[in-house]
């Protein structure tokens, strides 16, 4: 298997975190997808990462179809609940409201390298509002308890250290850490696994 990636791609690094805890064996392949020479096109029609090559050349694409897919081929450090219950509900209700945070969190940071004339200040102010309801829902949630799960680290505590991983690189002014100090001491925990210290984006 290869895995197309960019290496500031919060959605890459959360399929990268999966492949490393639950120790799966992959290609990365880097490529910017906004770059005129990009691949990306050739495997995912939405020109967008990350892209899972499979042995047999069949692609998969989106993030929570690429975990979902890599959680059901090996049974070592499962990411989400086996089942159909409502703890596995739970977990991909926390990466819904993660990915959301950070799809407006990408919206807002390219509507701003758009020329400052052709800039919505209204699109930017609606997405920024996003981001602020979704990190308050996020240490609501999260509360005092020691993984999003409860007492389990997963896939739900992945979602949201990518997410936060990539405010701290695109929008570090938005101050969560002093706001939030539950999320502060759960993204402190998750820096010390190796999976998040060996994917952290490059600071450009």
């Amino acid at each position: 298997m290869k895995l197309i990636i960019s290496l500031t791609s919060p959605f890459a690094r959360k399929a990268r975190i999966v492949m490393a805890e639950k120790r799966i064996e992959c290609d990365i392949v880097v490529d910017a997808p906004w770059g005129p020479d990009t691949q990306t096109p050739r495997y995912n029609p939405l020109g967008k990462v990350p892209v899972l090559v499979l042995d047999d050349g069949a692609t998969l694409f989106d993030s929570r179809v690429i975990v979902e897919y890599l959680d059901s081929i090996s049974p070592v450090g499962r990411v989400i609940p086996d089942g159909g219950g409502r703890q596995r509900i739970a977990v991909r209700r926390w990466e819904a409201l993660a990915d959301g945070l950070v799809d407006a969190a990408v919206a807002t940071y390219l509507e701003r390298k758009r020329p400052a004339q052709q800039q919505n200040p209204v699109w930017i102010t609606r997405q920024q509002t996003k981001v602020a309801a979704a990190l308050e829902a996020l240490a609501h949630d999260l509360g005092g308890k020691p993984w999003c799960s409860g007492d389990v680290f997963g896939l739900a505590d992945i979602a949201l250290g990518c997410a936060l991983g990539y405010l701290d690189l695109r929008f570090p002014d938005i101050g969560w850490r002093k706001t939030y100090p539950n999320l502060t001491a759960h993204a402190a925990k998750l820096a010390e696994r190796p999976s998040f210290t060996d994917t952290a984006p490059p600071v450009s």
